[in-house]
C-alpha cells in the first residue's frame, strides 16, 4: 500500500472499527405523511453530510403515533406507502442506513413497523413485539403483534422484503456492525427482543420510540437504555418521538440517547419544537473484544438465543472521517471532572487500605516496613499503611518506615523523607547504605568502585538491592512485614530491578495504582485533609517534585528524571489501558492517541500542578513501540513473580494470578509488524 493510501486508511474511524450512528426527532405532522417524508429526508441529508452511517427515527414517524383510529383509515395507510417509497427513492443519494418508523398492512394484518432502508432499497421490515395496552395506551387496538405475523416476507411495490422480529442487518464492509431494530415497548419487558438478538450476534441495538413524557420518566429511559446496551454489551439508540405529535390527552419531550455498553455517549435536549438529531461513533471492535472475554454472555446465548435472519447491507464507508465524535481521555485511569475524580481516589484508597488490613489480620503479623524515598509512590504506600495501622488499633510506631539514602540520594529528598515520617509519627529511622554500594561496586570490580564515574544498570540496581536486602533482614528481624511501592505502570515497562525493593515485597498495595494516579491519589489525601496540617505541607511539596529513581547523581544540577529515560508515563498508561483491557492493534491505540492528543486538553485528568503535555504521532508511535516491546517480549518475567496485591479497577492489574497471564520469553513481532500500519 503506498504512503498516501496507508495515510489515508488510518486516519479513518472506520479502519479502527468505529461506526458513525444518529438518534434524529423529526417534526411531525400526524396524518400527513408527505410532509414527514420530506422532514426524515431533510434530517437525513445533514447526517449524510457529516459522514454518518446510520440514523434512526422515532416510532411511526411516517404517519405520527397520536391519530388513534385513524391508523385503520384505508387513505391513510395508503399514503403512508406512497411517502415511504418517496423515502427509498430519496435515499439513493444519501449516505446513511435510514430505520424508519411506519404503519404497514401485511396478511390482512396491521404492524407498527421500523424499516430498513439503503440507497434506494428496502433491506428489511421489523414489526413490534409487545403493544401495550394499559393507562393511556391502546395499541393492541389498532396493531398486531409480530407473534402473529404469517409470512417470513412483506411485499411492497412488486417486492419481497425480508420481514419479522429476527432480522440482523449486516455491513460486510465494516465487520462488527450487526443491527437488531425493536420498537419501543419491547424494551420496557423483562426480557426484550434485542436480548436475543445480542445474543445471536447483534452489536447495535436500535429503538424507534414515541414514548410519552411524564414526570421522572426520562430517568428511567435513562436507566434502561443504560442497562440493555451493558448487559447486551452492546450500542443502544433511542430515538423517541417528540414536537409535533397530538397534545389532546399526551405529551412528546423528543428524548434521544446513545449508549454503548453501559456508557452515555451522546443525549438530546429535550422538549425541543423542531428537528434536531445527535450522533455518536460506537467502537464496534470494542465490544467485539468485551464479548470475547466474557464467557457467561456466550454460556447464556447457548441457552437463550434463536435463530436469526441475516441480512446483508452493501453500506460504503466515507473515506474522510478523520474526527471522532466521542470523547477519548488522555488518561484513561483518572476520571476528568472534580467529583468524580475525588470519589475514584478515595475508593482506591479504600481499597488499598482494606487489602492491607485484611493481609495483617491473616498473617498475624503487626508490624510493617517501608523503604521511604520522598517520592510520590513510597509515600502513597505509607499513607495506606497508616490508616490500615489507626483502623487496626495498631501503634503508628510499629510502621518502621526507614530512608536508606545512597551514592545519588539528594538532600532533597532526604528531607522530605524524613519531615513525612516524623509528621506521620511512624517510627522513623535511616540507614546510609552509601558505603555499603561501595564495597560491592568494589568487590565485584565495576569502575565506578575505583572512582570512575560508569553510571550503568549494575550501578543502579547495587543500590536498589542494597536497599531491598536490609528491608527483609529487618522484616526477618522484627517479625514484620514488607509494604511494596512500585506501581502498575513501572510493572508494565519492567521499570523495576528484579527481585529487589521496588519489584518484591511481602504485600504490594500499589501493585494496581497506575502512575497517572498516583498524584491525584496523592492530591485527594491533601484536599481531605485527611492526616494532621503539618502532613499536608510535606504532601504539597512531594506533588511538586519530578519522578525520579535517584539512583544516578545529580549530574551539572540536574536529577536523574524517569521520564526522559523510559518516555511520559502518561502515554504509557494510555498504551497499557487499551492493550491490557481491550486487545487493541497498535494502529488502533496510535489513532486513539493521536484523537486524544488532537486539541488543547480536553480532560481534567492530569495532576493541576502539572503543564499539560502535547504528542504528535510521530512521538506516539516512537513511544507505542518501545512500550510493546518492554512490555510483551522483555518485563513479563519480573511480573510472573510480582508479590500479592489487590486489584482497584475495571481496567485491570498485571498480577499473573488475576488478569494478566502470559509467557516470559513471547516475542513481540506480531505488535511491532502491526506499528507499519501507522503512517
Amino acid at each position: 500500500m503506498s504512503t498516501s493510501r496507508r495515510a489515508e486508511s488510518f486516519h479513518s474511524i472506520y479502519t479502527h472499527g468505529f461506526f458513525r450512528v444518529a438518534a434524529a426527532t423529526s417534526l411531525v405532522w400526524p396524518g400527513q405523511p408527505d410532509l414527514n417524508a420530506n422532514e426524515i429526508v431533510t434530517l437525513s441529508r445533514q447526517a449524510s453530510e457529516q459522514q454518518v452511517g446510520l440514523i434512526v427515527f422515532p416510532e411511526l414517524s411516517l404517519s405520527g403515533y397520536s391519530i388513534d383510529d385513524l391508523f385503520h383509515q384505508d387513505a391513510l395507510l395508503t399514503s403512508v406507502e406512497t411517502a415511504l417509497l418517496s423515502v427509498v427513492d430519496a435515499s439513493k443519494e444519501l449516505a446513511p442506513i435510514l430505520v424508519i418508523g411506519a404503519p404497514l398492512r401485511i396478511d390482512q394484518r396491521l404492524f407498527n413497523c421500523a424499516v430498513v432502508i439503503y440507497r434506494g432499497e428496502i433491506f428489511g421490515i421489523v414489526p413490534k413485539t409487545y403493544l401495550p395496552s394499559y393507562r393511556e395506551f391502546y395499541e393492541k387496538r389498532y396493531f398486531c403483534s409480530a407473534e402473529h405475523a404469517v409470512s417470513t416476507t412483506a411485499r411492497l411495490s412488486g417486492t419481497d422484503i425480508p420481514f419479522g422480529r429476527d432480522l440482523i442487518f449486516e455491513v460486510p464492509a465494516c465487520p462488527g456492525f450487526a443491527m437488531h431494530v425493536e420498537i419501543c415497548e419491547d424494551l420496557w419487558v423483562p426480557v426484550p427482543p434485542s436480548s436475543r438478538a445480542a445474543l445471536s450476534g447483534a452489536t447495535v441495538l436500535a429503538n424507534l420510540s414515541a414514548s410519552n413524557v411524564t414526570t421522572g420518566k426520562a430517568d428511567y429511559r435513562r436507566l434502561l437504555c443504560a442497562s440493555q446496551s451493558g448487559r447486551c454489551v452492546a450500542g443502544y439508540l433511542y430515538a423517541g418521538a417528540g414536537y409535533g405529535e397530538s397534545t389532546t390527552d399526551l405529551c412528546w419531550d423528543g428524548h434521544m440517547t446513545i449508549y454503548e455498553n453501559g456508557e452515555l455517549l451522546a443525549e438530546s435536549v429535550r422538549f425541543a419544537t423542531g428537528s434536531h438529531w445527535i450522533s455518536a461513533d460506537l467502537d464496534l471492535a470494542k465490544l467485539c473484544q468485551e464479548r470475547l472475554r466474557l464467557t457467561s454472555f456466550h454460556d447464556c446465548a447457548q441457552l437463550e438465543q434463536r435463530p436469526m435472519r441475516r441480512v446483508a447491507v452493501p453500506f460504503t464507508p466515507a473515506k474522510n472521517s478523520w474526527t471522532l465524535q466521542r470523547a477519548i481521555s488522555r488518561y484513561p485511569y483518572v476520571p476528568a471532572g472534580v467529583e468524580e475524580r475525588a470519589a475514584r481516589c478515595r475508593e482506591v484508597f479504600e481499597i488499598q487500605v482494606q487489602g492491607l488490613m485484611r493481609r495483617l489480620e491473616g498473617t498475624g503479623i503487626k508490624k510493617a516496613l517501608l523503604g521511604i524515598s520522598g517520592g510520590i509512590d513510597s509515600t502513597q504506600a505509607l499513607l495506606v499503611t497508616t490508616v490500615a495501622f489507626d483502623r487496626l488499633g495498631y501503634p503508628r510506631q510499629d510502621i518502621l518506615a526507614y530512608t536508606l539514602p545512597s551514592l545519588a540520594t539528594s538532600k532533597r529528598t532526604r528531607s522530605i523523607a524524613w519531615r513525612l515520617m516524623q509528621y506521620l509519627e511512624v517510627g522513623a529511622h535511616e540507614i546510609d547504605i552509601t558505603q555499603a554500594a561501595s564495597d560491592m561496586l568494589v568487590n565485584i570490580h565495576h569502575p565506578a568502585g575505583e572512582g570512575d564515574a560508569v553510571y550503568d544498570t549494575t550501578f543502579e540496581n547495587v543500590q536498589a538491592g542494597e536497599r531491598a536486602a536490609y528491608l527483609f533482614r529487618l522484616a526477618n528481624f522484627h517479625q514484620g512485614l514488607v509494604v511494596g511501592t512500585s506501581n502498575l505502570s513501572e510493572l508494565a515497562l519492567g521499570y523495576t530491578t528484579y527481585g529487589v525493593g521496588d519489584h518484591m515485597s511481602h504485600y504490594n498495595v500499589n501493585a494496581s495504582v497506575p502512575k497517572t494516579l498516583m498524584r491525584p491519589l496523592v492530591r485527594w489525601a491533601v484536599d481531605e485533609k485527611i492526616f494532621a496540617t503539618p502532613v499536608l505541607f510535606v504532601l504539597d511539596a512531594i506533588l511538586t517534585a519530578p519522578s525520579s529513581p535517584e539512583l544516578i547523581p545529580s549530574q551539572r544540577g540536574k536529577a536523574q528524571n524517569a521520564e526522559a529515560e523510559i518516555g511520559p508515563y502518561e502515554l504509557h498508561d494510555f498504551f497499557l489501558y487499551h492493550l491490557s483491557r481491550f486487545g487493541f492493534a497498535p494502529s488502533k491505540i496510535a489513532f486513539l492517541a493521536q484523537q486524544a492528543w488532537a486539541v488543547p486538553n480536553q480532560d481534567a485528568g492530569g495532576d493541576s500542578v502539572q503543564q499539560e503535555p502535547t504528542h504528535d504521532l510521530a512521538a506516539i508511535k516512537h513511544w507505542l513501540e518501545f512500550f510493546l516491546r518492554r512490555f510483551i517480549s522483555t518485563s513479563q518475567f519480573k511480573r510472573s513473580a510480582m508479590p500479592n496485591g489487590p486489584k482497584i479497577g475495571s481496567g485491570g492489574s498485571l498480577s499473573p494470578r488475576s488478569d494478566w497471564r502470559a509467557p516470559s520469553d513471547i516475542s513481540a513481532t506480531a505488535w511491532i509488524d502491526e506499528l507499519q500500519n501507522i503512517p
